[in-house]
């Protein structure tokens, strides 16, 4: 059975695309100047691969209402391949792992993609209901980094928190209303990040499974940071104390 294919637009979206040895992709739609600008790369990147050249008015139709810059890159591809949570956390130790409760903007999910690959998150939790694996403007947002971190679309959250408790996670709710900093804990073991949704934070039901609720220390006049931007400095954080 063949996969749906999907459009992703962008030089960092489609350049990490070509790049990853494990993406399918069917076709690459550039203008002369980003074919240029490849050749001048690596042009072994365009190596078997099916080639349109555009100009940028008929590449912007690729991008609908969407208001995104495409840069005169645009790539037709299909979803890697699905992991299990399960296989992938056997015989392994000392994991962090992102768990996304209702976050549903692709802007911040891309952002926080991209993050977690940049300071060695070893994955990202989601609901796969929730999660836009299509969309054109996480992939923009993620800036190539889909290609460099490991999504587990889970069914439901609550249920995988509860499967990873048993398995010696440790779950730490990120709300503002803790009294506990996060920079005070260890972090050592296997841990779950959890966060809320952008608007009314974790789910009351979901906040059961965790083992504590943390915070991020900031200006007191302040009610709270954008969830990519809290996530950001938790990942940074944490890979300094692992470190």
């Amino acid at each position: 059975m063949n996969k749906r294919s999907f459009f992703i637009v962008g030089k960092h979206a489609v350049l990490g695309a070509l790049k990853n040895p494990n993406r399918k992709i069917l076709r690459v739609f550039l203008t002369e100047e980003s074919k240029k600008n490849i050749y001048r790369e690596n042009q072994n990147l365009l190596k078997d691969v099916k080639i349109y050249y555009k100009n940028k008015k008929e590449l912007d139709r690729y991008t609908g209402k969407e208001n995104i810059l495409h840069q005169g890159y645009v790539a037709e591809i299909e979803n890697l391949e699905s992991l299990t949570i399960k296989e992938f956390i056997k015989n392994k130790t000392n994991l962090t792992f992102a768990c996304l409760d209702n976050v549903t903007d692709p802007r911040n999910i891309g952002s926080i993609i991209r993050s977690a690959a940049s300071f060695n998150i070893d994955g990202i939790i989601v609901k796969e209901r929730n999660f836009p694996d299509e969309s054109k403007l996480m992939y923009k947002s993620a800036s190539g980094c889909m290609e460099h971190i490991n999504i587990f679309k889970v069914s439901n959250i609550n249920t995988t928190l509860k499967f990873l408790r048993e398995k010696n996670f440790w779950i730490y709710g990120f709300e503002a209303r803790s009294k506990k900093n996060f920079s005070e804990v260890e972090w050592n073991g296997n841990n779950i990040l959890l966060f809320g949704s952008e608007g009314s934070g974790i789910k009351k039901h979901t906040e059961k499974y965790t083992d504590f609720l943390v915070r991020i220390e900031i200006n007191e006049n302040i009610e709270s940071l954008n969830i990519s931007n809290s996530a950001a400095i938790v990942f940074h954080h944490i890979m300094k104390r692992k470190k």
